[in-house]
């Protein structure tokens, strides 16, 4: 298992993967390159309903720097730069997008065997500042995930969670949306063979007192090919099966089915992802 409780991000994050993870609604194709000199380039595009979007990644690696620069169709060009372990450690991100004057953040994250911290800072005049802690171990670790507002003097988000884990077994609770909505997540390897696991994912809101009950599984039918389904109470069954028919390229389909209306046509959603 992985040494210490990593990021706030974590928490749950296996339940999540395995319950909503490659799920896709739409049409959607990636390709990636690498130049001679090592820069990869990646263009996807996706089409949703009669809406096609697009985009073009350029990654550069030197040292323990990666610089990623992205265009897209509505002429946005978005920048990350990633200094890994600048200090033991320690990770740097500044991200900043053309037009958007306001994008612009640093974040710096920072992991320990027995904590993980990620604070952010918008570069304004009145930024946004993200604070999330995790403390304890890869078995056990609590957390917090809070955003305050310079501008207005608020709290704009204030997150709580818990997780406990051992060798085939994570279970997560936590604690959203300032308080109005609480969420359980499990997740369990039954055949680590067959990459064979199940989860399910409760979510409470206190202010309309509904519950949202999703159950998965997945299971993979040789080396190169998973399958995966989800159900949920409001009736969505969902399926998917994946192969990977060379080193690194996906095909995946999936489809989407409402059990409480059979007469409506069903959903499929296609990904083709290429790499060399």
């Amino acid at each position: 298992m992985v040494k210490g409780p990593g990021l706030y991000t974590d928490i749950g994050k296996k339940a999540r993967d395995l319950l909503y993870r490659d799920y896709q609604g739409d049409h959607k194709f990636t390709i990636t390159t690498y130049s001679p000199t090592g820069v990869a380039i990646t263009s996807s595009g996706t089409k949703k309903g009669d809406l096609f979007l697009a985009d073009v990644n350029t990654q550069l690696k030197r040292n323990n720097v990666t610089t990623d620069i992205k265009v897209d169709t509505a002429s946005n060009l978005s920048t990350t730069i990633v200094v890994d372990e600048p200090a033991p450690g320690l990770k740097a991100i500044f991200s900043f997008k053309v037009p958007d004057q306001r994008s612009g953040k640093l974040e710096l994250q920072y992991l320990h065997d027995y904590a993980g911290i990620s604070t952010s800072i918008g570069l304004t005049a009145n930024p946004i500042v993200n604070f999330s802690g995790v403390v304890g171990t890869n078995l056990a670790a609590i957390g917090t995930d809070v955003s305050f507002d310079t501008k207005t003097g608020n709290f704009t988000k204030y997150n709580a969670g818990i997780s406990f884990a051992n060798a085939d077994l994570i279970a997560a609770l936590t604690l959203n949306d300032k308080g109005e909505s609480l969420n359980a997540s499990y997740y369990h390897i039954v055949k680590p063979l067959t990459n064979t696991s199940v989860g399910a994912e409760v979510k409470h809101s206190f202010s309309t007192n509904e519950n949202t009950i999703t159950v998965g599984t997945q299971h993979a039918l040789d080396p190169l090919t998973t399958v995966k389904a989800r159900i949920d109470n409001l009736g969505k069954a969902n399926a998917l099966i994946q192969h990977e028919w060379r080193p690194k390229s996906l095909f995946t389909i999936s489809g989407e089915v409402d059990t409480k209306a059979v007469d409506k046509s069903a959903k499929f959603g296609l990904a083709l992802a290429l790499k060399p």
